[in-house]
This record gives C-alpha cells, structure tokens and sequence, in this order.
C-alpha cells in the first residue's frame, strides 16, 4: 500500500532520480524554463521549492544546504544572487508548470516549467496595459467606423456622377 507515499519514484533507483532532479533543478535556475514531462516538472517542483524558500536567507549554513542538493557552484550563486532577491517577497509558488501539448514519440504529455518572476513577457504584458488598453481601444475604434462611412458615402455619391459627365462630355466632342 502507498498510505502517505507522495514521492513519484519516475521508474528510477533513488540514486538516479536524485542525480536527475539536480540536473534538472540547476537546469531550471540557469535558464528560468525548461520543457519535460508532466511527472517530471511536478517531481521537480517539490524538489526546487524548498531549495529556493532556504535561499532567501543569505547565510552560510543555508548556502551549504543548497549546494548539498544541487551540487553546482555557479547554480548555487545564481540561486542566491538573482533568483532569492526576486522572490523574498512571494511565500511560494516560485514555479509555474504550463502544459505544451504530447511528445511526438511516446504521446508523453510535455509541460514547460519555470520560474514565476522571471517570466518577462507576461509581467510587462499583464500589469500596465489592461488599464490602458480598454480606454484606448473603444476610441478609436468608434472614430474610424463614422470616418470610414463618411469616405463611403461620399465615394458611393461621387462615382456615378464622374462616368455620367465623362459620357456626355465625350458624345459633345
């Protein structure tokens, strides 16, 4: 029975499956976004989490602890110098996972995963123009449907009247 057991082994021996999740963790610090499996990133979330709550306190054990998991110095500084001071105001959920569709070879269903505050697009996208786009948009949209029937008009009343003068202009000569 597996009363409790939350860990997904991913049909590896501890060995290799701590070896990988550091591989994929420093993976994940370096690049801010990786793309795996669904098993995968959520063995990773619970494996990176923790590792990034320790880094927000800047000291020596803490720095030792970390480099006890991923085994990586420049990670290690990476983790301490740019990614803590990002998320020392977030209390977690440092990850998000985001489904991509299935792998071509195995139909394995493939995520990308990534770190929430270094997701540029979506942090300059989402704040400051839903506010000024609303506003924007309803003005000149109405402007360019009342100018665009006005040219309508005029051309619709301008262009029998331009062939009828040139016919009777032509039948004169």
């Amino acid at each position: 029975m597996r009363h409790g057991n939350k860990l997904n082994h991913l049909g590896r021996k501890s060995a290799h499956r701590k070896a990988m999740l550091s591989n994929m963790a420093n993976s994940l610090i370096e690049h801010k976004r990786i793309s795996t499996t669904i098993a995968k990133a959520k063995a990773l979330r619970l494996f990176v989490e923790p590792i990034i709550t320790k880094s927000k306190t800047d000291s020596t054990h803490s720095r030792r602890t970390v480099f006890s998991y991923l085994k990586n110095k420049d990670a290690v500084s990476t983790l301490f110098r740019d990614v803590a001071p990002k998320v020392s105001n977030r209390n977690g959920g440092y990850t998000r996972i985001i489904r991509t569709g299935f792998r071509l070879g195995d139909n394995a269903e493939m995520c990308m995963i990534e770190l929430v505050d270094f997701n540029e697009l979506l942090l300059t996208a989402a704040a400051p123009k839903k506010t000024t786009r609303r506003s924007r948009k309803a003005v000149p949209k109405a402007e360019t449907t009342e100018s665009a029937v006005e040219e309508t008009t005029t051309e619709s009343t301008e262009t029998p009247e331009a062939p009828e003068a040139s016919t009777e202009e032509s039948t004169e000569e």
